[in-house]
């Protein structure tokens, strides 16, 4: 007698998105797609559509265009997607061998951008799996991050007459294996290139007031921070949580990383190593901003030696912590 087909299990790994190339054009279908979501501007949006498309996209997209150019790969890629793409795979063969008595899929995602949430959901749907588990790579939750995911499959959802069982992770800015992940990447870094006088963690920022409504990233921000700092014995002077990626003239969630920055240079600290813990994969926050435009501010400020200690990207660790993640909603799964 022939053994039973193995139950189909669907995971989806979720970032926010990249253009499909580095070119004033694509940037601005990226960004007309994500700057009108109304979970990452909350303006009126009669106000905010005049804003967008006469003063934002006519202008801003050549100038991130080339900003991009400096950071895209030969193989013709954005690296937040050849990473999400290699996450999949990596994710995948950990899976398999964790979890044998399911036939799962990993799919790769993006909030926006391509490959879309409702493309890897329609894949899904047509290979016949219809539990689906789908982990944000957002560390840290937030409205304007995390939840636009909690949009996507929404819409997905609406109309459709055969739903999936579905699990979305909230995040995991806490989860023991995550910062055991981040604590190794310094320890790694600083025994291959020694330990800076200072360490900064350097978290995207989100405006003041949607902090003020009850936003927690912030928050959790700080605490993965701490935690971190912790597992590594820093004192308190060695290390510090900031904000990076302002945009717009309103204010944002302090202290700004590159006023904390500068602020260092000139005060006479000579060392510095920036990790970005919200971003699971590198791109263009990390590898232009704080890798080259931050690092010019402090040593235009004074300082002599900065690092940026890279994401976690496809590290060992890090596709341990996913697997520690979706694996007990998997083994639910197979429990029904």
């Amino acid at each position: 007698m022939s053994a039973p087909p193995k139950k189909r299990l669907g995971v989806v790994l979720a970032n926010l998105g990249t253009p499909d190339a580095p070119t004033a054009s694509a940037v601005r279908r990226f960004l007309r797609e994500f700057l009108s979501d109304s979970r990452v501007i909350e303006v009126p949006k009669p106000v905010w559509w005049l804003i967008l498309n006469a003063f934002i996209l006519p202008f801003r997209p050549k100038r991130v265009a080339r900003l991009y150019q400096s950071i895209w790969e030969t193989n013709g890629n954005s690296p937040m997607r050849r990473i999400l793409l290699e996450q999949s795979v990596k994710l995948q063969e950990q899976l398999d061998a964790a979890v044998p008595s399911a036939d799962i899929r990993v799919v790769p995602a993006m909030t926006y951008g391509n490959p879309s949430l409702a493309s890897a959901l329609d894949g899904l749907m047509a290979e016949g799996v219809d539990q689906i588990i789908v982990l944000p790579l957002f560390p840290q939750f937030s409205a304007t991050s995390t939840a636009p995911v909690y949009d996507a499959v929404a819409r997905w959802q609406f109309g459709r007459r055969n739903l999936p069982s579905m699990v979305i992770i909230k995040d995991y800015f806490q989860h023991p294996v995550y910062i055991a992940a981040l604590a190794a990447s310094i320890q790694g870094h600083r025994l291959k290139h020694g330990t800076s006088e200072k360490l900064l963690f350097s978290f995207h920022g989100i405006p003041q007031p949607y902090a003020d409504k009850g936003d927690p990233y912030p928050e959790r921000c700080h605490e993965t921070a701490r935690q971190v700092a912790a597992a590594l014995n820093l004192p308190d002077d060695a290390w510090l949580c900031s904000f990076q990626s302002r945009f717009g003239f309103q204010e944002w969630v302090k202290p700004y990383t590159d006023a904390s920055l500068e602020s260092w240079g000139q005060q006479g600290v000579k060392s510095v190593q920036v990790l970005c813990p919200a971003f699971s994969a590198d791109c263009l926050e990390t590898l232009e901003e704080i890798a080259e435009e931050n690092k010019e501010i402090f040593l235009h400020a004074g300082g002599k030696e900065y690092a940026y200690i890279p994401a976690l990207n496809v590290r060992p660790d890090h596709i341990a912590m996913m697997t520690a993640l979706v694996r007990p909603h998997l083994e639910a799964f197979l429990a029904n």
